[in-house]
């Protein structure tokens, strides 16, 4: 049904900036919850930050960087705009489409069992 494309992944040296896009086809996003995960190397997969349908966003504490997620309905398009970051911010970063705890996507979280639709990944790499 939704299928997500990630991009902007890049190598940047600490202190850059990067901003990734998730471009939406096969269905309209403007009610579902949106979502960025990460997976670095043997660890596990981590929330990142969420958007609502109606545009409440929310960041995880453990996440390193300046971070701003936004979505733009028009484009079926999601992005992160990341800042500063630092090495330990090297990992796979992932979309992610889901209805939230009702549907409608009102009521977000940023478990990663919670999204049903998922992109391929995008790798971001951060050196010293």
């Amino acid at each position: 049904q939704v299928q997500l494309t990630e991009s902007g992944g890049d190598s940047v040296q600490a202190g850059g900036s990067l901003r990734l896009s998730c471009a939406a086809s096969g269905h309209r996003i403007d009610n579902y919850c949106l979502a960025w995960f990460r997976q670095a190397p043997g660890r596990e997969r981590e929330g990142v930050a969420y958007i609502s349908s109606d545009t409440k966003a929310n960041y995880a504490d453990s996440v390193q960087g300046r971070l701003t997620i936004s979505r733009d309905n028009a484009k079926n398009t999601l992005y992160l705009q990341m800042n500063s970051l630092k090495p330990e911010c090297s990992a796979i970063s992932y979309c992610a489409a889901g209805g939230g705890l009702f549907g409608g996507g009102t009521y977000c979280i940023i478990g990663p069992h919670e999204y049903l639709y998922w992109g391929q990944g995008t790798q971001v790499t951060v050196s010293s």
